[in-house]
């Protein structure tokens, strides 16, 4: 059986996008890996599955897979081309849409311009729902890392985030740190893992340590939770842009009990077809 797909990006966080809708077929975890393979697939961050929804009050049902295989339950720069997939493929006429994840539902809008805001709801800071252990919340934790004590935030945007400040984000250590504390006990459903610059009181740079994924051109989610931990912890205020080494998303919070809305591109790069 062959599947007709639509490689996108957004910011250069890559992803396979495959329409359930109007195809049908059982995708597994194997596909996920084996499509996922930059040198014997199609090669892809994520893959993203566009889905007839099972609650009336949405529009889509939206799953995402690493290309290790695991199911995350969220996806920020995904959500964005998401929505621009449904729009250029006719699924829907609408411009502002609700789409059921894992995590729960998100609002996309479409914008004259072409940029794409997603409502990512509100964050969670409690432990228990990022989850992460701790015996209290707090605005910062203190991590024992290999015998270093690295201090950090914690946010879940449907997905879990350990935030660090960086002095310099080129000498971040991304990839000494970052799978370290991916994988870390204190985060029992692994964590993805922000390294955050802050330039001034509304400008950051970030690059993110994705679970499952490494290191990527961009992560919308960790774009928020970094805006979170950095307007909790009182280093920024809001609205707010962070560069990404794929480009720039703009962030938007008024604090605890509003939602995180984010705001970027979508680009779609070509259709293929893939054998299932």
């Amino acid at each position: 059986m062959l599947l007709r797909f639509t490689k996108m990006h957004g910011l250069g966080n890559d992803f396979m996008v495959l329409d359930l809708v109007s195809q049908h077929a059982h995708i597994l975890p194997k596909h996920a890996k084996q499509w996922g393979d930059r040198h014997t697939g199609v090669g892809f961050d994520q893959l993203l599955l566009v889905e007839a929804p099972n609650n009336p009050d949405v529009d889509f049902r939206y799953r995402i897979f690493n290309s290790d295989g695991s199911e995350v339950e969220q996806c920020g720069n995904g959500a964005r081309c998401f929505a621009r997939f449904v729009l250029d493929k006719r699924l829907t006429a609408k411009k502002q849409i609700r789409v059921e994840t894992k995590s729960g539902i998100i609002e996309l809008d479409i914008r004259s311009d072409g940029q794409i805001s997603v409502n990512m709801g509100p964050p969670r800071l409690i432990p228990d729902e990022i989850p992460f252990q701790a015996p209290a919340q707090a605005t910062s934790y203190t991590l024992d890392v290999d015998g270093q004590s690295v201090e950090l935030a914690a946010v879940s945007m449907g997905n879990p985030h350990a935030v660090l400040r960086v002095d310099d984000i080129n000498n971040a250590p991304v990839h000494e740190l970052g799978p370290k504390i991916e994988h870390h006990p204190r985060f029992p459903a692994r964590v993805n893992v922000g390294f955050l610059h802050i330039v001034d009181r509304q400008r950051a740079q970030l690059r993110v340590w994705e679970r499952g994924a490494g290191e990527t051109q961009a992560c919308g989610t960790g774009a928020c939770a970094a805006a979170v931990a950095a307007i909790t912890q009182g280093w920024m205020m809001s609205p707010l842009l962070i560069d990404l080494p794929g480009g720039r998303l703009s962030i938007e919070w008024a604090g605890p009990g509003h939602p995180v809305m984010m705001t970027g591109p979508a680009v779609r790069v070509y259709e293929g077809q893939v054998r299932l």
